[in-house]
């Protein structure tokens, strides 16, 4: 089974395990944000939000949405993702991505994301819709689709 959680003040049991992981993988991402939340910052803010996946009972994967500060218009970051290599494969990551673009949707019309961390992480954003979009300090951008209905 498995379960998404908003995370608000401390990391998830696990959360250190999923670290080295990604550290022995060359993704600098989760150790950002281990030194991120030591140093007192959290995802809380307007438009941010961090989840922990967790596939039977353990840590699986992270992911956030914060503010994009480079973009002309409003949009949201999808960043500090990350899923274990044991649960890949397994619906973990497009669950926490879905997760994420909807929350993000929630308040803007353009997420972006940097897709640099790892070989897999273009075409993966790419399944979830994003585009390739070079034209801010990000690799690809999502907008959502206007709705027909008023």
């Amino acid at each position: 089974m498995l379960q998404l959680v908003r995370l608000a003040d401390e990391p998830p049991d696990g959360f250190d395990d999923l670290v080295a992981e990604a550290s022995g993988e060359g993704v600098r991402n989760m150790a950002r944000l281990a030194e991120s939340w030591r140093g007192g910052a959290r995802f809380q803010g307007d438009g941010e939000a961090l989840f922990a996946a967790f596939l039977v009972g353990e840590l699986a994967g992270i992911g956030g949405l914060s503010v994009e500060p480079a973009s002309a218009e409003p949009a949201r970051r999808l960043r500090r993702f990350y899923v274990r290599p044991a649960m890949r494969r397994r619906g973990v990551a497009t669950a926490l991505a879905s997760a994420l673009i909807h929350e993000g949707f929630d308040g803007v019309a353009l997420l972006t994301v940097n897709a640099q961390a790892s070989d897999g992480a273009a075409p993966f954003w790419e399944a979830q819709g994003f585009v390739a979009d070079t034209s801010g300090p990000w690799t690809h951008t999502l907008r959502r689709a206007a709705s027909r209905w008023p």
